[in-house]
């Protein structure tokens, strides 16, 4: 089986930065100004990357941002979203191919732009606790997977390398890139979130949650990374959500919850993580691969 784990020499391209899930690239040839984003077949959990990693896992990713790149280009009948992806994808290596995108270079903003249409994860959690998310007030009475009235922007700063992420306030985010931009971010990622949500409810799914991540390209916000994937949103099927009896069968996601809660009850959290059995890599492989079928089939 190739191995899809470990970075990889590319010809006229060297590597500078490997994270828990995707490899960047900068071309050998100085005046290129994009840049590979290759994303592995990596798993990670509870800032834990694990092994084995999911097979597939790396083009499944791809595959679907590539497609939600598209949709929001325009292909879903909305006004194009300016993206990062820099042209001819033919032009990635064949060793990467599939799993790889060609990008602009962007001046990324450190904001985590999260978007929750549905109450649940630690949202619930805080809202269990006090009534609020990211200390947004909410109405009482809701229960756990229900719609919030409306959905909520609730920004994170990105901390360095190392460091967790860090909810802040919509104030907090414009004293981090300026008041105008602060308020492009939310209004942006919102309009986004209700375009997938749209279209995700067409193909008989629910986006309880997502998250975007903006740079700047010639003064203009851009959409950049990866976009409405297994990996950076929720999303549970419509009729199970509609006709559940319990959480679990509400709120059952198309993404690595498998693994979650597998690594949650094998492991208290110290020294290394235990390897993943086969069951666990295939059910959540499947799981990414039924989410695509469901979203580009339809």
């Amino acid at each position: 089986m190739t191995d899809h784990g470990a970075p990889v020499s590319l010809p006229g391209w060297h590597p500078v930065y490997s994270g828990k899930v995707r490899d960047l690239y900068l071309p050998d040839d100085e005046t290129d100004p994009r840049m590979l984003v290759v994303a592995s077949d990596r798993v990670s959990a509870f800032d834990h990357v694990l092994e084995p990693g999911i097979p597939g896992k790396g083009t499944l990713l791809t595959t679907l941002s590539l497609w939600w790149f598209a949709q929001l280009a325009g292909a879903d009948g909305g006004v194009p979203i300016p993206n990062h992806l820099a042209g001819d994808q033919g032009e990635v290596p064949d060793a990467v191919s599939g799993r790889a995108m060609l990008v602009h270079r962007l001046e990324m903003l450190p904001i985590e732009c999260v978007v929750r249409g549905y109450l649940t994860g630690s949202g619930w959690a805080e809202y269990a606790a006090g009534g609020t998310v990211c200390g947004i007030q909410l109405p009482a009475g809701l229960s756990n997977g229900d719609r919030l009235p409306e959905p909520l922007f609730t920004p994170a700063y990105k901390a360095p390398l190392g460091e967790h992420d860090e909810n802040i306030t919509f104030d907090q985010t414009a004293q981090l890139v300026g008041a105008d931009r602060a308020a492009q971010l939310r209004d942006l990622s919102l309009e986004t979130y209700r375009r997938a949500a749209e279209t995700a409810a067409s193909r008989g799914l629910i986006l309880a949650d997502t998250k975007f991540e903006f740079g700047i390209r010639d003064g203009e916000l851009t959409l950049a990374d990866e976009v409405l994937t297994s990996d950076s949103s929720r999303y549970w099927d419509a009729e199970a959500w509609r006709t559940g009896t319990t959480p679990a069968e509400r709120m059952a996601s198309f993404d690595k919850q498998i693994v979650r809660d597998w690594l949650a009850a094998a492991w208290d959290k110290t020294g290394t993580p235990p390897e993943l059995p086969a069951e666990i890599v295939e059910r959540t492989a499947e799981k990414y691969r039924e989410l695509i079928d469901r979203l580009t089939n339809s």
